[in-house]
């Protein structure tokens, strides 16, 4: 397993029936989470000193209850390479904001994705341009930008590009060489095919289900494969990596493995690694898992 565990600023402090307490910077929330079927006594004393807590409803999503919680707070974080490249204690600084469905607008354990090809794009010595698909608030477009990279950043929604770019701002990276477009990933990649434009490293994060512009039904598990293999015409000729984030329970590392493996290895060499990515828990010192991802590298 694949574990975040660089955070200074976020923290998973104990998990128990079907909730995580986490403190985010100085704030303390609760929300629901399905992996955590055990029952464990709520020991924790942030239990009781909550700022914020997701009630999950049975009819299907839920709503926040707010103690003392501001509108937007922000933390931050240090990738490994700039622990020594740069003075800056925390260079990279993500606003939060608790919204629709539980969630925040960051997924923490997504950082030791950021570690990883960030340390690829810092150490290549030359322009990596990275194309992030469904990018969301731009956790790794900030990190690759960071690291050097020209990043392309494609989000279907206006609202997550405007969030991912005062992201980019507030990380010092307003005027880093990012692309910011709102626009429907599948429809992007056809036309960057067409246009002949490369890509030095792809990184997507897929959502389990949704829908295009024009009502196009997406399922991960129907449409995975042969968005990877389209997407994979972007590559260059001397690539660096291709990053993919699954939260759907059927995609497990060994099929992401598989997936990888029979659409990029074969074509382009390399290795494929697949792992689950977790995040510690400070009472119980075990691992919550959070989703898969999968690893292709060319060296």
């Amino acid at each position: 397993m694949w574990i975040a565990d660089n955070w200074k600023d976020y923290e998973v402090l104990d998990t128990s029936s079907g909730e995580k307490l986490e403190r985010w910077g100085d704030y303390i929330l609760v929300r629901p989470d399905p992996q955590v079927i055990w029952k464990t006594p709520h020991d924790h004393k942030g239990w009781k000193q909550k700022n914020g807590h997701y009630h999950r409803s049975a009819k299907g999503g839920g709503e926040w209850e707010f103690f003392h919680l501001p509108d937007e707070w922000a933390i931050h974080y240090t990738l490994p390479f700039q622990k020594e490249a740069c003075d800056k204690t925390d260079p990279l600084t993500f606003h939060l904001k608790p919204f629709s469905f539980k969630h925040t607008g960051l997924f923490p354990e997504q950082a030791v994705n950021w570690d990883w090809f960030s340390g690829l794009i810092h150490n290549a010595g030359r322009t990596v341009k990275v194309l992030n698909l469904f990018a969301y608030t731009g956790g790794a477009t900030v990190s690759a930008a960071a690291a050097g990279a020209a990043v392309t950043h494609v989000d279907a929604s206006k609202g997550m590009v405007g969030w991912a770019k005062e992201n980019a701002a507030a990380s010092g990276l307003a005027d880093a060489p990012i692309r910011w477009l709102v626009d429907d990933c599948m429809k992007f990649v056809e036309r960057e095919i067409r246009r002949g434009n490369k890509y030095d490293g792809i990184i997507m994060d897929p959502p389990s289900y949704g829908r295009g512009p024009k009502g196009e039904i997406w399922k991960i598990e129907d449409n995975i494969w042969d968005f990877v293999g389209l997407t994979a015409q972007l590559l260059s000729d001397d690539a660096l990596f291709f990053l993919i984030n699954s939260y759907t329970t059927g995609l497990q590392p060994a099929v992401l493995s598989y997936m990888m493996n029979s659409t990029l290895t074969k074509k382009f060499g390399g290795h494929v690694e697949a792992e689950e990515i977790g995040l510690p828990v400070t009472e119980s010192g075990l691992v919550l898992p959070c989703g898969a991802s999968g690893r292709w590298q060319r060296k």
